[in-house]
């Protein structure tokens, strides 16, 4: 069964059931994290640099490393990898993670 149909038969399940629950913020921050992860698999993100000429918004700490003297390949990682939000993200549901910008702050169940 490939993975489309089970989501759909996944979803037409919980429909039937009537029930709906957010999922847990820390389920949230795990998927977010595997999806950036098998992304970079397939090749470089865009950089932060890109991003923020983009509109995008970034946390503090992606800004930081979007305005820092360093290359553009530096700029294409992915700083939420060494960030204590992700770890706090996608081990406590609604974290003391507060700050602007950051996916896994808009994860929290708040």
């Amino acid at each position: 069964m490939n993975d489309d149909l089970f989501f759909e038969q996944l979803g037409e399940l919980c429909d039937q059931l009537g029930e709906r629950a957010p999922a847990p913020s820390t389920l949230k921050s795990r998927v977010f994290t595997a999806l950036v992860r098998r992304q970079q698999q397939q090749g470089p993100l865009k950089t932060l640099s890109a991003c923020r000429k983009a509109g995008e918004t970034l946390c503090i700490f992606e800004q930081l490393v979007a305005i820092a003297p360093v290359g553009e390949p530096v700029k294409a990682k992915n700083p939420c990898e060494v960030c204590h939000a992700r770890l706090l993200g996608e081990r406590v549901d609604d974290a003391p993670i507060w700050w602007a910008g950051c996916p896994y702050v808009q994860f929290q169940n708040r």
